[in-house]
C-alpha cells in the first residue's frame, strides 16, 4: 500500500467536525450530562490558582485559548479528550462543577492577573456569609480535601471578596470556546490515539496518562487498579519515593503485575519500548476482558505470601546477610512473575521456604545477567519473566 493509499484509508476512519459555542451553552450541556468531563481526571490534572485565574483572564480579554477536543459517543454524549482542566475551571468558577461523588463544588476567588491586576478577590457569586478570604496563590484542587490542613493559609493576606456584576457575567457567558469533535462514525480507537498524542510530552507521567485512558475506556478496570494499589500487603511490599507516588507509579506496578502475568513470548526484546508496550497491553485488556476476579485473587494472594515471607524487604537486594538498598524493579518483575505463575506451589508452603527462594534470586545467573544497571526494560522483562516461572516452580 502506498503512502497516499494509507492516508486516504486512515482519513476515512477518523471523521472530525468543529465549531464554537458560548460558555453559557457549554455550561448548559455539561449540566445536562451532554458533555462528560470525567471528574475522575481531577485527581490527576491539578491546576494552581494562578493557572485558573490566567484562563479566566484570557476569556475576559478575548485572548484565544486552545480548542477543546471531544469524541462523540454512540449515545451522543461528548467525551472530553483534551481540555478537561479548562472546562473544569470554567465550571468551577461559575459554581457549576460537580465532583465524582455527584456533589456540586463552590466557586473560587481569582488572583491578580498579568493584565487584569484588579480581578484579585473577584468571584462569580458571593455566598451569604462571605466577607473576606485568604486568596491562595498556591495549588488549589478542584476536589477539595475535607481534612485539609487548617493552618495552610496562615500568613496570607485576607482579601475582600467581590462579585461579578451582571454585565461581567453576561460577557463571560457569551465568550466562545472552540471545539474539535471526533464524530461517532470514526474508528473507536481514534479518540484514544488522539489522547495519547495530545498528552505525549505533557506534564502527565506515563501512568497518569494511562489512568486517564482507563477512565475513558473501562472505568471498572480503573477503579479496580486503584483498589489494588491501596491493598495493604501490596503497599507494605513496595517502598516508593514521594515523587514516584505523585506520578502514580504505584498504579503502574499493579498494571505491570498483570501484564507480566499475560506475557507469552520468547526471550527477546519486546516489540515496543516498555512504556508503549504497557499502554498497548492496557488498552487491549480494558477494551476486552478486563481484569478477571481470578486474576484479582491471584494478585492479592501473591502479595500476602510475599509479605508473610519477607515483609517490606521482599523487593530489596539481599547481600547474603541482610537486605539493603532501595526498591528494585527488576526484583519486583522477577519475584511477582514467578510466584504468581506458580501460586498453587507456594500457597501451602512455609514462609521460610519462600523466603529462602526469594533471597537466592540474587545468586541466580539469569537474574544477575539481565538485571544490571543500564539494561533496557524492553530487553530485560521477557527474559526475567520466563526465567522466574521456572525458578519458582
Amino acid at each position: 500500500m502506498s503512502l497516499r493509499d494509507q492516508i486516504e484509508s486512515r482519513a476515512k476512519e477518523i471523521r472530525t467536525d468543529g465549531y464554537s459555542m458560548s460558555i453559557g451553552e457549554v455550561i448548559g450541556l455539561c449540566n445536562e450530562g451532554d458533555i462528560d468531563i470525567h471528574p475522575e481526571f481531577q485527581r490527576i490534572f491539578r491546576w494552581k490558582a494562578e493557572q485558573k485565574s490566567r484562563l479566566i483572564e484570557s476569556i475576559l480579554l478575548g485572548i484565544p485559548i486552545p480548542p477543546i477536543f471531544v469524541s462523540q459517543r454512540e449515545d451522543g454524549v461528548w467525551d472530553v479528550i483534551d481540555g478537561v482542566q479548562r472546562l473544569s475551571t470554567v465550571l468551577q468558577f461559575t459554581g457549576n462543577y460537580v465532583n465524582e461523588d455527584g456533589k456540586r463544588q463552590p466557586g473560587f476567588p481569582l488572583v491578580s492577573g498579568e493584565y487584569l491586576t484588579e480581578m484579585r478577590g473577584f468571584t462569580w457569586t458571593l455566598a451569604d456569609d462571605s466577607s473576606a478570604v485568604s486568596v491562595d496563590s498556591g495549588q488549589v484542587a478542584l476536589v477539595e480535601d475535607e481534612d485539609e490542613d487548617e493552618d495552610e493559609d496562615e500568613g496570607q493576606d485576607e482579601t475582600e471578596l467581590l462579585e461579578f456584576d451582571d454585565v461581567l457575567k453576561r460577557d463571560f457567558k457569551r465568550a466562545k470556546l472552540e471545539f474539535r469533535i471526533i464524530t461517532k462514525g470514526s474508528d473507536e480507537s481514534a479518540k484514544y490515539d488522539l489522547f495519547q498524542r495530545l498528552n505525549s510530552g505533557s506534564v502527565l507521567s506515563p501512568q497518569e496518562a494511562r489512568n486517564c485512558l482507563m477512565v475513558m475506556i473501562n472505568r471498572d478496570m480503573f477503579a479496580l487498579t486503584q483498589t489494588l494499589a491501596s491493598d495493604e500487603p501490596f503497599g507494605a511490599s513496595i517502598q516508593l519515593s514521594e515523587r514516584q507516588e505523585e506520578q502514580a507509579y504505584r498504579q503502574e506496578l499493579v498494571l505491570r503485575f498483570f501484564a507480566q502475568k499475560d506475557f507469552n513470548g520468547p526471550d527477546k526484546e519486546l516489540p515496543q519500548e516498555f512504556g508503549e508496550y504497557l499502554t498497548t497491553w492496557m488498552r487491549g485488556v480494558a477494551t476486552g476482558r478486563g481484569i478477571s476476579s481470578a486474576d484479582e485473587a491471584n494478585f492479592r494472594t501473591t502479595f500476602e505470601l510475599l509479605v508473610a515471607a519477607e515483609s517490606d524487604d521482599v523487593f530489596r537486594k539481599w547481600d547474603g546477610a541482610r537486605h539493603m538498598g532501595p526498591f528494585s524493579i527488576s526484583c519486583y518483575e522477577f519475584i511477582t512473575s514467578g510466584v504468581s505463575y506458580n501460586l498453587e506451589r507456594w500457597v501451602g508452603a512455609k514462609p521460610e521456604e519462600l523466603s529462602e527462594r526469594i533471597r537466592n534470586v540474587w545468586s541466580d545467573d539469569v537474574f544477575k545477567a539481565w538485571s544490571g544497571t543500564g539494561m533496557s526494560t524492553r530487553r530485560r522483562v521477557p527474559r526475567l519473566v520466563n526465567r522466574a516461572r521456572t525458578y519458582f516452580a
